[in-house]
């Protein structure tokens, strides 16, 4: 691999080096690297771009990382990539996008992620997202993921961006079935005039299915975004939908937590939490010696963690 893609591979995945356990690695729209194990299978897909991810039942202990590089740019790349987690697997699934874009043409990558969770299978997916590049060309990510989870399956999400991505559309939607557990955190800050839409839809089906939906989000200059969150319960279940948000600059938010309550024993709950820095935060940390940029930098990144 050349440097650059190392470098993004260190910021989007973690990776230094060749991942252990199975990988693909998606760069410009071609697969430049793949392992397999006894567990874990990937295979390309014949109809359109993408793989299939199979993992076996029972599998413990393993890994998956799907990373995905743009450095051409002018670039659009679009994938299909369909998880199938067997009964009883215990698995981390890392992904994640990377456009690094210096010249003057939009590049795009929009990536379609459908999990098919088996009974009793736990699932830890990472996603992370970031642009970079002195072009003047736009950075657009934009991931959708479509989770459908078994009885006493487990799923805990976690998906970042923070920095270079002009523009993003984030699709999520899940429906849970008896005794499954959805669990996800969202961790995004955008700049300039970047702009940002979340959109998650959850429908807890089974009895004493639950979902616990978080957003922590930054808007600075005169960056915009926008969070929707519906999370419908249609049987005995529980469900939390919470944005937190900080306002810098003109930075603008608008957040917009939905509840559907289907069935008399469904319990479902929503918060929603927007406002600048406060100032006697800033305050205390400026009178131990940083200055206003250094607080506001230190605050972010306790809210972010």
């Amino acid at each position: 691999m050349e440097q650059l893609q190392k470098s993004m591979l260190e910021k989007i995945a973690d990776i230094h080096g060749i991942p252990e356990g199975a990988y693909n690695i998606r760069s410009d729209g071609e697969s430049i690297g793949r392992n397999t194990t006894a567990n874990i299978d990937i295979v390309t897909k014949k109809d359109k771009p993408g793989i299939d991810i199979i993992i076996k039942p029972g599998t413990k202990n393993e890994s998956v990382h799907i990373p995905v590089i743009l450095s051409e740019s002018g670039l659009k790349d679009m994938v299909y990539n369909d998880f199938y987690i067997g009964e009883g697997a215990d698995v981390v699934i890392v992904a994640g996008c990377g456009i690094h874009n210096c010249g003057v043409d939009t590049s795009e990558h929009d990536g379609i992620h459908t999990f098919f969770i088996g009974k009793n299978a736990k699932v830890k997916y990472i996603e992370k997202h970031y642009g970079e590049g002195d072009g003047t060309g736009e950075k657009i990510l934009n991931p959708t993921t479509v989770i459908h989870i078994e009885e006493g399956g487990y799923m805990e999400m976690e998906t970042t961006q923070i920095k270079g991505v002009d523009s993003t559309v984030r699709d999520t939607e899940a429906d849970l079935k008896e005794g499954a557990t959805l669990v996800i955190r969202e961790k995004l800050m955008t700049h300039g005039t970047q702009t940002a839409t979340t959109n998650f839809v959850v429908e807890l089906n089974g009895k004493d299915s639950s979902a616990n939906v978080i957003s922590r989000s930054v808007a600075k200059g005169d960056s915009k975004q926008v969070y929707n969150s519906k999370i419908c319960g249609n049987n005995q279940c529980y469900g939390h939908t919470e944005c937190d948000a900080i306002l810098m600059d003109n930075g603008h938010v608008n957040a917009i937590p939905s509840l559907e309550a289907n069935n008399l024993e469904a319990s479902l709950i929503h918060e929603a939490a927007i406002g600048k820095i406060a100032g006697d935060q800033l305050i205390k940390l400026m009178t131990l010696g940083l200055t206003q940029q250094q607080a506001e930098e230190e605050i972010i990144n306790g809210f972010m963690k």
